[in-house]
Parts: structure tokens; sequence; C-alpha cells
């Protein structure tokens, strides 16, 4: 990925907010400003081709959302595990001449010539996945079984859409045809996609009835996805190789998985770390006890000392998640919630009242309060 890169929106002159039409607006301004043929400073037709690639982008719902999660990386087929290319674009593909004569009615775009790029590989689709997991599935891993339609080569015509192939006269195989046309700028050429054999170069004397020409069919598979110990909401792994199959002898896309985590009823999750609340009566945070307690390896006993405070924090070193690709734990901590009742009878309103007689006042706590009053 080109670090260097400009941010988009600002290469176009417009706000992250900002409409199709102003898009569109600004585009066509820039473009007829820095066309190549028309500006002759030097760098003016590297900076129309960022403006082409830019457009490109934003002027497309999906790829300008993506954009806006993942930047450049998310057309970036070389971004390692990140989710670079959902679409199994690159800006590599962009086709200038086809962008700028949608806009210009096919005048411009022929600055420097474009060779063919149909017939290059292509990388096939990624696919993106959403996957629900328990607290418990997340904690200690699993394995989940995955339906979903993917692009599969056609085997029928074994890729190609068609049979009986032949070198296509409209175009003599370039894939590409010249065009002049008359314009305020004057007369430009203009190259587009062949119309008759869809910029391949090859046309055939029969289309393939299996993928209609295609060269794919969708089929439904089954996939087992390891999920790993550890995950949580919002970590996604990649399963490289086994999204839809690439074009041209283009390697397969990949396939992301993103989970969520389901809550549990008792346990609270903090990265590693797991956060159980203990409810404690009066007598039992005074007195001091031993309660068992449960965690997700099983339940232990944990000493409550004599005096224990309401919203103490008792760690149980080693109970809590898995790091993921490591073998450290986190810890669990048991936080204290005194009860206090609310309903007394005689006997025991007699009670706290002897209980009120004892001297708490002198404590640190009520010093310090008392200093306020």
């Amino acid at each position: 990925m080109n670090s260097n890169k400009r941010d988009y929106y600002e290469v176009l002159g417009v706000s992250k907010n900002a409409t199709e039409d102003e898009i569109k607006r600004s585009f066509r301004k820039l473009a007829k400003q820095y066309h190549p043929d028309v500006n002759k400073e030097p760098g003016a037709e590297e900076k129309f081709k960022e403006i082409g690639e830019a457009y490109a982008i934003l002027s497309d719902p999906e790829k300008r959302r993506q954009y806006d999660q993942f930047g450049h990386a998310a057309f970036d087929p070389n971004a390692g595990g990140g989710f670079g290319g959902f679409s199994g674009f690159s800006t590599d593909d962009i086709d200038l001449s086809s962008i700028f004569g949608d806009l210009f009615g096919g005048a411009f775009g022929g600055f420097g010539g474009r060779s063919n790029r149909k017939n290059r590989p292509v990388k096939g689709q990624d696919s993106l996945i959403r996957m629900n997991l328990t607290f418990e599935e997340a904690v200690f891993g699993c394995e989940k079984s995955l339906k979903l339609d993917l692009d599969e080569k056609c085997d029928k015509c074994d890729g190609k859409g068609g049979f009986d192939e032949s070198t296509c006269s409209t175009c003599g195989g370039r894939g590409r045809v010249v065009q002049q046309q008359q314009t305020m700028f004057g007369v430009f050429q203009s190259e587009s996609t062949c119309p008759d054999c869809n910029g391949t170069g090859k046309t055939f004397k029969t289309t393939c009835s299996a993928c209609r020409g295609k060269g794919h069919i969708t089929k439904n598979k089954e996939i087992v996805v390891k999920v790993p110990e550890g995950v949580d909401t919002g970590n996604k792994i990649r399963i490289s190789g086994k999204g839809s199959a690439g074009y041209n002898g283009g390697p397969n896309g990949d396939i992301y998985i993103e989970f969520n985590v389901k809550d549990h009823p008792i346990f609270e999750r903090d990265e590693e770390d797991i956060y159980f609340e203990l409810p404690l009566t009066i007598t039992e945070a005074a007195l001091g006890c031993k309660k068992e307690i449960p965690t997700i390896y099983g339940n232990v006993i944990l000493e409550i000392k004599e005096g224990t405070q309401n919203g103490a924090k008792l760690k149980l070193r080693g109970k809590g998640i898995k790091v993921p690709n490591s073998l450290k734990k986190g810890d669990m901590f048991v936080v204290t919630k005194i009860i206090i009742p609310t309903k007394l009878d005689r006997n025991q309103k007699k009670l706290f009242k002897e209980l009120a007689d004892t001297d708490l006042e002198n404590s640190s706590e009520f010093k310090e309060y008392k200093k306020y009053l």
C-alpha cells in the first residue's frame, strides 16, 4: 500500500459528508482543469489520474463505505490480515477512460494509452461474515459451520464463458477500441472497452448455457470455522483463499469473520479480565466468612476477611480469559456488594440498635467526612 496517498476527499476538495452531486461537480471541474491535453504543466497528468482514482471510489456507495471505514487499506490487495479488497477491487483496476467518458461523453481518456486489463489475473471477491458467539464459545474457542453463497469457476466451460474461442474482430484482440470526438477543448482521442468482447479480446461461437457466458456460477458451500480462544466482540479473523474464485487464473478471495459475543448473566468481561459481583450480608462482611465462587473454570472457595467493605475488589489470579495467541490468562475480580435488609423483625431491630452503639465515628472515614461539616 502506498502510504503517501492523499485522502480522497482532500483530492476532490469536498467534505466527508459531501453528497453525490457535490462530488460529481467537484470532479468535473478538476478534471477539466488538469486534463493533460489541456494542462501542460508538470505533474498535471499525475494529478489527473489522482482525481480519477478518488472519484472512482467516492462515487460508488459501497466503495465509499469501505474507504470511510478502512481508508486506503480497503483497496490494497496486500493488506495482510486487514480488510483490504472486500469487493475484490484494487485501485489498479480503475479505468479512467471509462470514468471520464461517462461524464464527458467519451471525450476524455486517451492520455498515454491504456493496456487491456481484462485478461490479467484478478483476485476473487472477499466475503465478510458476522458470527454470533455465546460467552463460553468466545472464551474457550469452538468450531462453527457456515453456509454461504460463493462464486465458483464454471466446470462446463472451464471458466471461459463459451466454446469455440476466436480473436475478437472488432478490437483485434486488444480488448479496447479507440475513438475520436470533437469537444469544447478540441479533438480528443478516447479509448474504451470493446463492446463486442467486453474487453477480453476473445469471442465465442457458442455461449456456455451453465454460466450464461460469465465463466462463474454461484454455489452454496459449507465451511467450518475454527474460532480461537479468547475472541471478543469486534475481533476479526481471515480465512485465506476460501472466498469466491478469481478470474483469469487469479487467486480465490478471502473470507473475513467478525465476531459478536453475547453477554453473560453473571460475568462481565473487560478484555482478558472477568468481573463478578458477590452479594454479602452485613454479618458476612463484618465477621468474615468463606464463600463458594463460580468461575469459568469451575467453583472455588474464597475467604472473605472480617470487616470487608462494600465494593472491595478481590483478585483470583489466572481465572480470567486466555489471551489470544498466548499462554497468558487474565484475572478474575470479585467485587463485594453488601446487601442492606429492608425488613427487620423486633429482635433484629434490637440487634441493630445495639450495633449502633458501637463507636465507629473514630474511624478515618468519619474523621475525613467531619472536616467538611
